[in-house]
């Protein structure tokens, strides 16, 4: 429930829900009934009910910590729970099921009544879109991002309460959020701010100050990328200001540090490295076991490294630079693939401004290796675009051109 951000109520609900799409009758699982699953006092819930468990939340009854009357049982057929009633249900409630990111169900199969199950559903949408992102970068998930949207915008008129309303606008907020980021990562900035402010508008409908730092976080990175850099340092600053900054340590650290690099990008040294101090300080206080939006569970120590060596490296400081892209690299965990490789190029310049030619060239290649099979988002075609003109100013002409001879067909065809 923590992970799903699901209230005892819309457990209920969307158990009822998923009931209902196989007897064709809402059930009548009450909150009452929820508080006995948690509280153990009921180990194991009705047939109908454990399915509609296992359908809204993707995991069999065993694996959500019931325990199966009787003194002997077989895990493993507890497990592949083979019954035929099974399988009926969950093909029938297959549509609730947070494994997918199909976004459109069949129109004359839509319930007139939408709730829990259907959030759940958005959610799990999102979800799968932000973990393709860490694996191979943003570009090219826009459209479906923007049907996530739609879709989440025109449940919402349908919406059984107003906490499913407001649910359903911040989801679309997420899709619209990550619609502009998959542009932003491939590097085509155009069209990019009307959706952040489509976002923002959205975010502002579900009363959710996280969405709005979400958006506000997004603008700093567009601007900075746009080299509008006292824009970057606003719109980092606004995010800053938001609610969840001002009570999450975790939200406000990747504020802080949003802020550093902006500040570092537009000349101010000493506040940038001040803001870095901030965003360490709160990512000691912060929780990281907790449960977090799918947007934000990027965000940790390798993260905050990825971005102090940045910060040290436009300051002028790339020994720091290159010891905070080392941290970063052995915190960051195998599923984000084009950080690495982003964290790599940063490495690389580190290398570079410090004389390290021939290591740096070494390093810079290994983003090829890391991303190998998958095309470079524009953003790191980018970086890697800073590094070769660094390279042709600082290092002999022969070793930048066989640098660029050996990386051109990888570099410009991806």
């Amino acid at each position: 429930m923590s992970e799903r951000g699901m209230s005892v109520r819309e457990l209920a609900d969307a158990v009822n829900d998923a009931v209902g799409r196989l007897t064709g009758r809402p059930a009548v699982t009450s909150e009452r009934t929820v508080y006995r699953w948690l509280s153990g006092q009921n180990r194991w819930p009705q047939a109908r009910q454990r399915l509609a468990l296992e359908a809204v939340t993707g995991l069999s009854a065993v694996r959500l910590g019931f325990v199966p009357r009787g003194k002997q049982h077989d895990p493993v057929r507890l497990e592949e729970g083979s019954d035929v009633e099974r399988r009926r249900f969950l093909g029938a409630a297959a549509s609730t099921a947070a494994v997918t990111i199909s976004l459109t169900p069949n129109a004359s199969a839509r319930p007139s009544r939408v709730g829990t199950a259907d959030v759940v559903r958005l959610r799990a949408g999102i979800e799968r879109l932000v973990a393709l992102d860490d694996e191979r970068g943003g570009h090219g998930l826009e459209h479906v991002a923007l049907a996530g949207a739609a879709e989440a915008l025109g449940l919402q008129e349908r919406a059984a309460t107003q906490r499913v309303r407001q649910r359903l606008f911040a989801l679309a907020t997420d899709y619209t959020a990550q619609a502009a980021w998959s542009r932003i990562d491939a590097g085509q900035l155009d069209g990019v701010e009307a959706r952040l402010e489509r976002a923002l508008t959205l975010a502002g409908l579900a009363q959710d100050s996280e969405r709005s730092m979400q958006v506000w976080n997004l603008r700093a990175m567009l601007a900075r990328q746009r080299r509008h850099h006292h824009e970057a340092v606003a719109a980092a600053e606004a995010g800053l200001a938001t609610a969840v900054a001002r009570r999450s340590p975790v939200h406000a650290s990747l504020a802080h540090a949003r802020t550093a690099v902006c500040l570092a990008h537009s000349g101010q040294a000493r506040p940038a490295l001040r803001h870095l101090a901030r965003a360490e300080d709160k990512l000691t206080k912060a929780d990281l076991q907790q449960p977090r939006a799918s947007w934000l569970v990027f965000y940790g120590p390798a993260e905050l490294h990825s971005l102090t060596a940045i910060v040290h490296d436009v300051v002028g400081r790339p020994a720091e630079a290159e010891a905070a892209s080392h941290h970063a690299l052995a915190e960051l965990g195998p599923a984000y693939r084009r950080n690495r490789a982003h964290t790599l190029a940063r490495l690389a310049l580190a290398q570079l401004h410090q004389g390290d030619i021939e290591q740096a060239c070494t390093t810079s290649g290994e983003v090829f290796d890391v991303m190998a099979g998958t095309a470079l988002p524009g953003r790191l075609r980018l970086l890697l675009g800073d590094f070769q003109r660094d390279l042709l100013a600082r290092a002999p002409r022969p070793m930048a051109h066989e640098w660029t001879d050996r990386y051109r067909t990888q570099w410009s065809g991806s």
